[in-house]
């Protein structure tokens, strides 16, 4: 039984370990020849909460990291506060892994292109909880038209995996106290259900 479970933890390695190589290597759409790195993943990759953004920032393009400028360090801290998670237990990626210009959203075109390394880090990784950070993780995620506000507190499935949307950080540190309550709220729910252990 433990060796059944070295090798599946062996070959997922191996697995996101070629995804990783393949997304470092990609020039299937403009921002290739714009970016500075590619910003993967980072995070244990077999942790039962999953974290995805929209795109790497500025600071992300530099570092290779996701989620390390002010947005990332609010959302680490938010999620430790609300669930006892240190950024080491969760894992985290972007829907798009390349850093748009001026930081604006990536386009259609540049999700559809990246979409498949996204779906694969999903099914690599199977956690029990995703959670969505705005709009663009939130829509490509459920495939929905819908913003964030209307998205949030629904109860969405992927696989069998629940999905929690909520705001990007980056609207907290624009939006305030309300924001930042709303994403605790939503925290909050990923803690119960990490508690429970049933994300359905």
């Amino acid at each position: 039984m433990l060796t059944d479970k070295r090798a599946a933890l062996s070959e997922q390695g191996s697995a996101l370990a070629q995804l990783r190589q393949l997304a470092r290597a990609c020039h299937a759409c403009a921002l290739a020849a714009t970016r500075t790195t590619v910003v993967v993943d980072d995070g244990d990759p077999n942790a039962q909460l999953m974290l995805i953004g929209e795109a790497p920032g500025r600071e992300e393009d530099l570092l290779a990291r996701p989620f390390v400028g002010r947005s990332g360090k609010l959302i680490t801290r938010l999620v430790e506060e609300e669930t006892g998670l240190s950024r080491e237990d969760y894992y985290i990626a972007n829907v798009v892994k390349c850093h748009p210009p001026a930081n604006r959203n990536p386009t259609r075109d540049e999700i559809a292109r990246c979409r498949h390394l996204l779906l694969g880090q999903i099914e690599l990784v199977h956690p029990m909880i995703i959670v969505t950070l705005g709009n663009v993780a939130s829509q490509t995620l459920l495939g929905r038209r819908e913003g964030i506000g209307e998205l949030r507190g629904g109860r969405y499935l992927l696989g069998d995996a629940r999905v929690v949307p909520t705001y990007h950080p980056a609207a907290a540190l624009r939006g305030g106290a309300r924001v930042t309550e709303a994403i605790r709220e939503d925290l909050q729910i990923c803690a119960q259900l990490l508690r429970s252990g049933n994300a359905r």
